[in-house]
Formats: structure tokens, C-alpha cells, sequence
């Protein structure tokens, strides 16, 4: 087993027999996304795309959560702060850019992937789950589109990803209600592959990683293609959609407050602005 120099402590990465396993390390703030997390998990994904020692990529989440999505308490402080950081033009574009760079990677590198879930995976979080091939649950895990709760229209292909697995109408009521998906039912709906007991997650994780990563990845890597193609719209318009609809989300008074309502632990008051 080799560790990967990710360049922060925020992802961890280590190589073992053609698998890399990628470990989104935030657990106090139940890996919810940070600059230097989103940085990295782009860079290392560029490289494992192109790397022949990688066969296939697991990520997961340290402690007993997957990923909060958002740091909505970051979030917070940045709005407060009203530093302007270029614009809304630019917010976009770096967006867009880092969407690309790990869900769309995720989801078009030639190389499968599995989304190994310790417990939440939320917001963004939860769409980086989605983009991976396949994804197992801990039976305690969760699921949650959990956009609508802090005024956002939603990020990183969750949208594209979602009507692709459950349909449009069901994909609609998960955003708009935004309501907890727990294993059993993320079953149910293909929203996962499998569930097993938390304690075994990670061994069952390797072991299916291993069976992908000793398998044919010629094969793999042109059955993926054809899959994707399978699948009706372009996933980067949606994602380029989704990144500018997300960051005139930001702009809001109603995410403003909800990312406050956050902070101060109580329900957030939406005012449509």
C-alpha cells in the first residue's frame, strides 16, 4: 500500500493493488467540502484518470459520514464577510470548472468507481455519490438532496445524475422535499447497489474495488463509454447549468438566511428573495 500526496489533510489517498481509495477527512464537520478538499479531489482524479498503476477508484468518507455536501457554517461566514472575489461571473466559472474536474470526472474517467458510504451523504455530497458507478451503504447511512433546506437549486450533477437513476418525477420530489433516504429504501430506488453493517463497510468496498480493479479494464473502460452515451442529455451542459444556477443561488436572501438559521440552530424563514 502506497499514501498519495494529496496536498492537504482534507483528502486522503492511498494505493493498493490498483485500487485508490480516496478518503474525504473533514469527520468533525462530517466531511462537508472544503477549497483545499475540492482542489485536490480535482487534481488526484486528474491524475488517477491517467496513472496505469490506478484500475479503480473507491471514495468514502472518514469517520461515520460520507459528506455533508457544503460547509453551510463556511458559507455563513463568507456572506457576512461580503468579499466580492471577482464577481458572480467568475464564482461561476471556478465552479463549473471544479464540477467538472471531480463529479464529471467521476462520472467520464474510464475507470469505474465506487462510492462507499460510512453514513450522510448530503447536498453535494450526495451528487458526488451519484456520479460514481456504483455505491454501497451502510445500513445506517443516508441520503438527502438537502439543497432545498438551505435555499440552493443544487450542485454537481446531483440533478442529471438523480433523474438518470430514480426518473424525473421522483427526482423532483427528492429536491424539492428534500426528505432522508435511508438504506433500505436508497435500495429500493437504485440509488445504491448495496448494503451492508457499518463495521464492514470499508472491507466490502476493497473487496468489490478489487474484483473492478483485476478485471478486464479495456472492456471496463469502453463499457463505460457505451453506458454513458446510453443515457439521454450531456452531462456537462447540466453541470454548467447547475454551477450558474447555484451561485445566483448563493446571492439570495433566502440562502443567506438559511445558512444563518444554520449557525443559530433554528429553522431558517424563506422569503422567496
Amino acid at each position: 500500500m502506497a499514501d498519495i500526496d494529496t496536498g492537504t489533510t482534507d483528502l486522503l489517498a492511498t494505493l493498493d493493488g490498483g485500487v485508490l481509495t480516496l478518503t474525504l477527512n473533514r469527520p468533525d464537520a462530517r466531511n462537508a467540502m472544503s477549497g483545499e478538499m475540492n482542489d485536490a479531489l480535482a487534481k488526484t482524479l486528474a491524475w488517477a484518470e491517467l496513472d496505469g498503476a490506478v484500475k479503480a477508484i473507491v471514495l468514502t468518507g472518514a469517520g461515520k459520514g460520507f459528506c455533508a455536501g457544503g460547509d453551510v457554517k463556511g458559507m455563513n461566514s463568507r456572506n457576512e464577510s461580503a468579499g466580492d472575489g471577482g464577481g458572480i461571473d467568475a464564482a461561476i466559472h471556478r465552479q463549473r470548472v471544479n464540477q467538472r474536474a471531480t463529479a464529471g470526472k467521476l462520472f467520464k474517467m474510464p475507470k469505474p468507481t465506487l462510492a462507499a458510504l460510512p453514513g450522510a451523504a448530503a447536498g453535494a455530497g450526495f451528487s458526488l455519490a451519484l456520479a460514481c458507478d456504483l455505491r454501497i451503504m451502510a445500513s445506517s447511512a443516508i441520503m438527502t438532496t438537502a439543497f432545498a433546506k438551505v435555499g440552493f437549486s443544487g450542485d454537481y450533477g446531483g440533478t442529471y445524475f438523480l433523474t438518470q437513476l430514480v426518473g424525473s418525477a421522483k427526482a423532483r420530489e427528492l429536491y424539492y422535499l428534500s426528505e432522508r433516504i435511508g438504506a433500505d429504501e436508497a435500495l429500493r430506488l437504485g440509488l445504491t447497489n448495496w448494503v451492508c453493517e457499518f463495521d464492514e463497510l470499508q472491507a466490502r468496498a476493497q473487496e468489490i474495488a478489487r474484483r473492478l480493479a483485476t478485471g478486464p479494464t479495456i472492456a471496463y473502460r469502453y463499457m463505460k463509454e457505451n453506458l454513458n452515451r446510453a443515457m439521454a442529455g450531456d452531462v456537462d451542459d447540466c453541470l454548467d447549468l447547475e454551477a450558474t444556477h447555484h451561485v445566483h443561488c448563493g446571492q439570495t436572501a433566502d440562502h443567506k438566511e438559511a445558512a444563518k438559521a444554520f449557525v443559530e440552530k433554528r429553522e431558517p424563514v424563506f422569503t422567496g428573495r
